[in-house]
C-alpha cells in the first residue's frame, strides 16, 4: 500500500505532497496562542458547571461551544458561511447561530420560563415589584459608566443589561444592538449568574444589620386562580401599549405563564417547561460559545465588559437591598431587606441565596417564598429595561 501511494496515480502526487496537504488541512497549520487561552477559559467554565454546579444547563454548552470553535483549524469548518457560487453548504455552527442572529432563541427561552414561573408571591405582595424594579438600577448606572470609559452608546446599552442577571435578555439585547459583543456579554452574564452564591452574600451582609436580617415576614395571602390568569393578560396589554419593544420577550414570558395557569393546555405547557426549553437551551449555549473565538474575543474590550458586568450585578444587588430598607421606613409591615437582593432576576438562585443568608441569622426564618416575589418581578423588570434601551437606541 505504501509503494502504491508513492508510485500510483499522478492525481495523488508525491508522498511529501500528501503529507503537506494533511498538515495544511490540520489544526497544526493555524495554531495560535489565543486558541489555547480560550480553551483554558472553556475548561474553567466546564469546571464551574460540572464540579461546582454553577448554572450548568447553560454554562456547560457555552463552554463546550467555546472549546469546539477554538480547536485550531475548526473555525473555518464549523463556522463556514454557505457560498452559492462555490456550492459550499456552510458549517454546523453557522446555522445553529442563526437562532441568535435572528433573535429566535431568547424569546423561546422566555416562553419556557413563563411556563415554569409562579407569579403568585408577587401578586400576593405587589410592593415586591418595587424591589424588582430597584434592582434594575444597576443596568442604568452601568450604562452611564460604560459611556464614561469610552464605549459607544449601543455597546454601552448592551453591556449594561448584564446587571439584570438575565441571560436570555442579555443575549436578546446584545443581538439587537451590538451583535459582535454577544459572546462576551453572554459569557459575562451567565458567569455572574453562576457566581450568585459568591457575589451576593457579602454585599447583602455589608448593607444590613443582624437585626434586619432576622426580620420575620408574615404569611402571604392566597392568590386565586382568576388573579393568576388575568395577571399575564394585563401585563402584556399595559407593557405592550407603553413599550412595544419589550413584547418579544415579555409577550413570550406571559404566554408561557398563561398556558400554565389556565390549566387547559397541560400538554403544551409541559412541553414548553421541558422539551422546548431544554432543546433551545442546548442550541443557545453552543451557539453563543462558538462565537467566543480567540482572535475576536481576546482584547481589552472583553476585559472592560467583564469588569462592567460585575459592577452592574453588584449595584443591582445593593439597590434591591437598599430599596427594601427604604420601604421599611414607611411601612408597618417590615420587609426583610435580604429579599431585595433577589430582584436581580437570576431565578430561582437569587431567591435561594436570600433564604440561605436569612437562615444563617435565624434558623427558623424562611424567606424563600417571600424572595420569589421580587425574583420574578426582576424577570419582568429586566425585560422592560431591555425594551426601554431598545426603544431609545434600537432605531
Amino acid at each position: 500500500m505504501f509503494n502504491y501511494i508513492l508510485t500510483a496515480g499522478e492525481g495523488i502526487g508525491s508522498f511529501s505532497d500528501i503529507l503537506k496537504s494533511l498538515y495544511e488541512s490540520s489544526g497544526f497549520a493555524s495554531m495560535y496562542w489565543g486558541n489555547f487561552a480560550m480553551i483554558g477559559v472553556a475548561c474553567l467554565l466546564l469546571y464551574l458547571a460540572i464540579a461546582k454546579g454553577f448554572e450548568p444547563l447553560l454554562l456547560l454548552p457555552i463552554a463546550f461551544g467555546t472549546l469546539l470553535i477554538n480547536i485550531p483549524g475548526s473555525h473555518d469548518i464549523l463556522f463556514a458561511a454557505p457560498d452559492v457560487l462555490t456550492g459550499e453548504k456552510g458549517g454546523l455552527l453557522y446555522f445553529l447561530y442563526q437562532g441568535v442572529d435572528l433573535v429566535i432563541y431568547p424569546p423561546l427561552i422566555f416562553l419556557g420560563i413563563g411556563a415554569m414561573t409562579d407569579f403568585g408571591p408577587m401578586i400576593a405582595r405587589p410592593k415586591s415589584m418595587l424591589l424588582g424594579a430597584a434592582a434594575q438600577i444597576g443596568i442604568f448606572v452601568t450604562f452611564i459608566g460604560a459611556l464614561l470609559i469610552g464605549f459607544p452608546e449601543l455597546e454601552a446599552a448592551a453591556i449594561a443589561i448584564i446587571g439584570g442577571a438575565d441571560g436570555p435578555t442579555a443575549i436578546y439585547l446584545a443581538s439587537k444592538l451590538a451583535p459582535a459583543m454577544v459572546p462576551t456579554i453572554a459569557i459575562a452574564a451567565y458567569s455572574y449568574m453562576a457566581l450568585v452564591p459568591i457575589i451576593q452574600p457579602p454585599i447583602m451582609k455589608a448593607l444590613t444589620t443582624k437585626e434586619e436580617r432576622a426580620i420575620k415576614m408574615g404569611a402571604m395571602r392566597n392568590v386565586t386562580k382568576f388573579e393568576k390568569i388575568v395577571f399575564p393578560l394585563i401585563v402584556t396589554f399595559i407593557v405592550g401599549i407603553m413599550l412595544p419593544a419589550a413584547l418579544p420577550l415579555l409577550g413570550m414570558l406571559m404566554l408561557g405563564n398563561l398556558m400554565k395557569e389556565s390549566g387547559v393546555v397541560d400538554r403544551i405547557s409541559k412541553t414548553a417547561q421541558n422539551e422546548l426549553i431544554n432543546i433551545v437551551t442546548i442550541l443557545l449555549g453552543v451557539s453563543v460559545g462558538c462565537k467566543a473565538y480567540a482572535p475576536s474575543f481576546l482584547n481589552m474590550k472583553t476585559l472592560g465588559v467583564l469588569g462592567l458586568g460585575l459592577v452592574a450585578f453588584a449595584i443591582g444587588t445593593a439597590s434591591g437591598v437598599l430599596m427594601a430598607k427604604l420601604m421599611n421606613k414607611f411601612s408597618k409591615d417590615k420587609i426583610n431587606p435580604l429579599i431585595g437582593s433577589a430582584g436581580v432576576s437570576a431565578v430561582p438562585m437569587a431567591a435561594r441565596i436570600s433564604n440561605k443568608v436569612g437562615l444563617e441569622t435565624d434558623k427558623q426564618n424562611y424567606l424563600l417564598m417571600h424572595a420569589m416575589g421580587p425574583n420574578v418581578a426582576g424577570v419582568i423588570g429586566s425585560a422592560i429595561a431591555a425594551g426601554v434601551l431598545l426603544a431609545i437606541f434600537g432605531n
